[in-house]
């Protein structure tokens, strides 16, 4: 199988003021990508997962792609904030780990069901701290396939 599919990330009720983007690539080659800065709300992005990996020899489908970060066993998504992002008015300077963890090959079936499925997820979009939520988001709540 090597199929590419939508994912959803929502951020609840981001820092107002603040640049979110979504990260395409690694290292110092990055691109931000559906460049993102609300008052009030919540924010979303939408983010193409290529699905590879043979469900009769691997128990999880294997994730990829150029916003697919990390090692084969903690792939993540990085949600780019402030700086990182491209915003040169701000004091943030973070990133947050959206894991892509819990996906299962029964649900990667159900959104082949039918095309307006998707794998969704919901992240605070504020830290303990009242500034944008960073590192790897605890507790995860995980993938869910929505419309």
């Amino acid at each position: 199988m090597n199929t590419e599919l939508q994912f959803k990330i929502t951020l609840l009720s981001p820092t107002p003021g603040v640049d979110f983007a979504l990260q395409k690539g690694s290292g110092n080659t990055y691109q931000m990508i559906q460049k993102q800065n609300v008052s009030s709300g919540d924010i979303s992005f939408l983010c193409p997962v290529t699905i590879k990996g043979d469900r009769e020899n691997d128990a999880s489908p294997k994730l990829s792609g150029p916003f697919v970060q990390g090692p084969a066993d903690g792939k993540f998504i990085y949600i780019d904030i402030g700086t990182y992002a491209g915003q040169t008015n701000t004091i943030w300077s973070r990133r947050l780990k959206i894991p892509l963890s819990g996906i299962t090959w029964k649900m990667l079936d159900q959104l082949g069901s039918d095309p307006k499925l998707l794998l969704n997820t919901q992240v605070p979009g504020k830290g303990k701290d009242g500034g944008p939520n960073c590192a790897t988001v605890k507790p995860f709540d995980g993938w869910h396939v929505t419309v």
